[in-house]
């Protein structure tokens, strides 16, 4: 029997509708060639992997054995903090350039180094969110920073994107439950439906900025 039916099948139907996002954001680089939305593609190919392994470890765990079960929360771990370094990055690339662009990619690898190292020895997902929200917070204010300064018209998607992220973070942390078949993982995963919709439509319209003095390069499209 499966174990968490709803969540399972609530991270299923996350990690569906995220690879969508991430392919038309894949599809969307082509065209334009921004790195910026090729590495928010990145972040979704890797939420989704997350999105996937989660339910499947919480929905076949019985069958998985401990090292089984080890191993895909581990996949799953790992996923998402891939996720927070390709967002950090892909927000150096559309709203700085130069040494400041190094500086936040290479802090945001270092948090990336920093977490693995803790959460080898460490399981509770609390720790994942703690990574997550700063990753969470330079989007959004490198967001809210380039829609003020250049009217940046990706800026409003991805905030509302964040603000929505965060409100799912507080929801899966609180331990509110709706329902004994609808828990706290349940709503934070359907509220989070939400949250990558507007995340998509802003990492659609994210471009470049010039290493050099000028606008940016060029914009996507939704």
């Amino acid at each position: 029997m499966i174990s968490e039916p709803m969540t399972l099948f609530t991270d299923y139907l996350l990690a569906a509708v995220v690879l969508y996002f991430a392919l038309r954001l894949q599809a969307i680089w082509r065209e334009s060639r921004q790195r910026s939305v090729r590495l928010w593609a990145g972040a979704f190919f890797t939420s989704s992997l997350a999105a996937a392994s989660g339910g499947t470890y919480h929905g076949f765990r019985p069958f998985l054995g401990e090292t089984g079960s080890f191993l895909l929360w581990k996949a799953t771990i790992l996923a998402i903090g891939l996720t927070s370094l390709l967002m950090v990055c892909s927000m150096a690339m559309a709203t700085l350039r130069g040494r400041g662009r190094r500086i936040l990619a290479g802090l945001a690898a270092v948090q990336f180094l920093l977490y693995l190292g803790w959460m080898a020895g460490h399981d509770a997902f609390i720790y994942v969110i703690l990574d997550y929200v700063p990753a969470l917070l330079c989007v959004l204010f490198l967001q809210l920073y380039d829609g003020w300064r250049a009217g940046a018209r990706s800026a409003p998607w991805l905030t509302g994107g964040v603000v929505i992220s965060f409100a799912a973070a507080a929801i899966q942390a609180s331990g509110f439950t709706l329902h004994r078949h609808f828990n706290h993982n349940d709503l934070y995963h359907v509220v989070q439906l939400g949250a990558f919709y507007l995340l998509y439509r802003g990492g659609a319209l994210l471009a470049d900025r010039r290493d050099g003095p000028g606008v940016k390069s060029g914009a996507g499209r939704v």
